[in-house]
């Protein structure tokens, strides 16, 4: 679906790895660097590959989004490959090495987009670790022509756009969680806590 038929109210969301029988990833501490790069606004160098050790019991199911890590997701190949072109419209793509897996079988969405579009007068105030809890979004500010961006006032988080939260779902069923962070619609109660665990 085009993105300009996408007729819902305007939502952004949080993504997590479902909690159900899946393995996960734990990323090694370039996620550190990676955060760094987007606390600087961007600038200077980011790590070009990740290395992780899987986490869960082997024989649950490879989960295809992984890692809780607000500001580093990580897809499978196959998602990757199935929506890289609205992807690489908001950052780019880069190799995740986890030992006795096929090589490029996990990629880290290196998220670039940054927008200048959270309220931060209407907005709670970031707590210790800089997440906003309770985030208020300006409409006309909200970058809809890409999946995820990051905003300037809690550039550490990657927040998606309610159209590709709707595709992720259909693609991955519960094997996603999703948590809403804002949306325009009022009726639309966002989660109590969208960047905690």
């Amino acid at each position: 679906m085009p993105i300009e038929e996408y007729e819902q109210p305007l939502s952004v969301y949080r993504l997590l790895p479902g909690m159900r029988e899946y393995q996960t990833l734990h990323l090694d501490n370039s996620v550190v660097d990676v955060m760094r790069w987007q606390l600087q606004g961007s600038v200077g160098l980011y790590p070009a590959e990740f290395t992780a050790e899987r986490g869960g019991h082997s024989r649950w199911k490879k989960n295809e989004l992984l890692t809780g890590t607000p500001g580093c997701p990580v897809l499978s190949r196959r998602i990757a490959d199935l929506l890289r072109d609205d992807l690489e419209k908001a950052g780019r793509l880069l190799p995740v090495r986890i030992e006795k897996a096929a090589a490029d079988e996990y990629l880290l969405y290196l998220v670039e987009r940054v927008a200048d579009c959270l309220d931060m007068e209407r907005s709670s105030p970031p707590d210790q670790l800089g997440r906003v809890q309770r985030s208020v979004f300006r409409p006309e500010a909200v970058p809809v022509d890409v999946p995820a961006f990051r905003s300037t006032g809690f550039p550490t988080a990657v927040c998606w756009n309610g159209w590709a939260v709707e595709r992720l779902t259909a693609l991955l069923g519960d094997q996603l969680e999703v948590r809403l962070v804002w949306s325009e619609d009022p009726a639309l109660v966002p989660h109590h806590n969208p960047w905690g665990f």
